[in-house]
């Protein structure tokens, strides 16, 4: 009989070449590496994660790329939402978990493999987003996690691989960096504790601009459509706003939140692009939407950010809160100034044809064209009368 045959989930990183090595080597596994891209990675980077996971022993590595799927099933949404986890995160690395796993199971199925391998750890969000589409799509597949089952330390993890010869800058890996289309995670030492910060050189982009920056973003239908006036595909506008505002070494901060198996978390991260376009559509909404829709919109974009960060893509009601937030782009559209300087940015105004802010109607605090002044008197009575009857009845005041 031949060796059995499993899938793993690689991203050439040290939890991931771990696996790698003790699968094939110490267990006797048949290793087929993936890696699922999600715009994280250019071409050069690829091709020296496939070198990396022959050279640990693997039968066969396979490169998948979603980048366009991971728009169009997800960011889209996260930006239609305005999707910010607790007022901070842009769910850099969360988000894209979901379909990273998906891909894998498909690739899975394909390859007529039983068994999928991950490196998560036991403390973390992963193991559940991995777990939970695994058993979702494929009943029965059995999931191995090294790391997670032998509760192994990232110290532990380097002195294995030195012990086979492994050579790697390990000083580099001394914060686990995940980058993806909508931001890049970073974590390690200082994120471990609740009074200690990353340093500067933690991070991946360094700043390298100085003064002020004017860049221009045209929405249609809530969507990037043109970066500084020249039109380009979302997917574009994403890594061209990165790329103009990572100079500035903006879009740095640290997430703390409630993970999904009920501990506490810190992660660092980089996401330049999505908080900017988060920020400056949210700004046009302002303008565009009603007060109404902007209430009934950030209740269920909340609800999508936690079910998205939870693992919990997959439930029917993301279909559902989809269409109402894509129904809710129908007149978002204009153009944005952004102004970007080192470590910050200021959204600066907007202008649109369907701004709601209209000087035909009234200009706030100065004039009003639509109304008169003996309209609010009247306005203002009925508006008090249910208070004034209970506070009358009750004898509150």
């Amino acid at each position: 009989m031949g060796k059995e045959k499993v899938v793993l989930a690689f991203s050439g990183g040290l939890d991931t070449s771990y696996c790698a090595k003790y699968l094939s080597e110490e267990k006797g596994y048949e290793v087929h590496s993936v890696i699922v891209n999600t715009g994280g990675f250019n071409a050069a980077e690829l091709s020296e994660i496939e070198r990396k996971a022959y050279m640990l022993g693997v039968r066969h590595h396979e490169t998948i790329d979603i980048t366009d799927e991971y728009y169009d099933k997800c960011i889209k949404y996260m930006i239609f939402g305005n999707i910010l986890k607790n007022n901070t995160y842009p769910l850099s690395v969360s988000s894209e978990r979901v379909f990273q796993a998906i891909a894998i199971v498909e690739y899975a199925k394909k390859t007529g493999a039983s068994s999928i391998a991950h490196g998560s750890t036991g403390a973390g969000n992963d193991q559940v987003r991995f777990d939970l589409v695994f058993q979702i799509m494929m009943p029965g597949v059995r999931v191995i996690t090294p790391i997670r089952e032998m509760k192994l330390s990232r110290d532990a993890e380097i002195a294995y691989l030195k012990s086979k010869g492994i050579e790697d800058n390990w000083m580099k890996k001394t914060y686990s960096i995940n980058k993806g289309l909508w931001g890049t995670s970073i974590g390690g030492r200082e994120t471990l504790s609740s009074d200690t910060w990353l340093p500067d050189e933690a991070y991946p982009s360094q700043l390298t601009k100085e003064g002020e920056e004017i860049l221009e973003l045209i929405f249609k239908c809530g969507e990037p459509d043109s970066v500084n006036f020249q039109k380009i595909a979302p997917v574009e506008a994403i890594r061209r706003i990165e790329e103009i505002a990572s100079a500035y070494a903006i879009g740095r901060d640290i997430h703390v939140g409630d993970t999904i198996i009920g501990i506490k978390g810190r992660v660092g991260f980089e996401a330049a692009a999505p908080l900017i376009l988060i920020k400056a559509h949210h700004l046009l909404e302002k303008h565009v939407l009603t007060k109404w829709q902007q209430y009934w919109k950030e209740q269920l974009s909340n609800w999508y950010g936690m079910l998205l960060h939870e693992g919990q893509y997959l439930e029917p009601v993301m279909r559902n809160i989809e269409k109402f937030l894509t129904d809710s782009q129908k007149y978002v559209s204009g153009r944005v100034k952004v102004a970007l300087r080192p470590y910050r940015f200021e959204v600066l105004g907007i202008s649109s044809d369907h701004d709601l802010m209209n000087a035909h109607f009234a200009r706030y605090g100065e004039e009003n064209t639509a109304f008169t002044g003996d309209d609010v008197i009247g306005f203002t009575k009925i508006l008090a009368n249910q208070m004034k009857i209970y506070g009358t009845v009750n004898n509150e005041w």
